[in-house]
């Protein structure tokens, strides 16, 4: 008796493929198709940003000025108050100009000032207003947050670097690591301490990305 001829089965293939070479011999396995679709393939975002690295000189002056003006300004208003509340309980009009004594104590109380509006603030966060404000902060050499000490010492070393026409600022300008006299002295750096570059490239990464259907 014959036996009945059965028909192939027709579907698609459960494993890939082989081709026969030129030679004869069997050929590589054809590789599988991608099952993700063109529109859904998207570019990794770019990773480009300046957080953690040493901040530039110019940055650096900026936030010092921006210091100097906000620290000037408090101190003035203080003074002002001040002035104003010892002449309405004593009747005389306080002032600096031509008084010996009232100029010294004048003087001695911006230094006081000064040192507490720096030494305080980096003490406390590793920046002051102007330099929040300009996205850079203090650290120590080894990145960790900067200490109390840390911090007073760089305070009271401050001006030794504007000694010498302002020669104790030209290793942020030369120096790998940028290094005024202060920081080398108070073991510290100044680095960005935010990414706004990178963040604003991420957000239009976002933006451009094409949902799967």
């Amino acid at each position: 008796m014959t036996e009945p001829m059965t028909e192939p089965t027709t579907g698609p293939a459960t494993g890939p493929t082989t081709e026969p070479a030129p030679d004869g011999t069997a050929g590589l396995a054809a590789p599988p198709t991608s099952p993700l679709a063109p529109s859904t393939i998207v570019s990794a975002p770019p990773t480009a940003g300046r957080q953690g690295n040493y901040a530039g000189g110019v940055t650096r002056l900026v936030a010092f000025a921006a210091d100097v003006g906000a620290s000037w300004g408090i101190f003035t208003v203080s003074v002002a108050a001040v002035t104003f509340a010892i002449g309405l309980v004593t009747g005389h009009n306080v002032s600096s100009t031509g008084n010996r004594a009232v100029s010294i104590i004048t003087l001695f109380c911006l230094i006081v000032w000064l040192f507490v509006y720096f030494a305080y603030q980096w003490a406390l966060s590793g920046k002051t207003v102007g330099m929040a404000l300009l996205g850079i902060r203090v650290v120590a050499t080894d990145g960790a947050p900067v200490t109390a000490r840390q911090a007073v010492i760089r305070t009271i070393t401050l001006p030794l670097s504007f000694l010498f026409f302002g020669l104790g600022f030209l290793g942020i300008l030369l120096n790998k690591d940028r290094h005024a006299w202060h920081d080398r002295m108070a073991k510290t750096v100044v680095v960005y301490s935010w990414d706004a570059r990178a963040a604003r490239l991420r957000w239009l990464a976002k933006q451009e990305t094409v949902p799967a259907p």
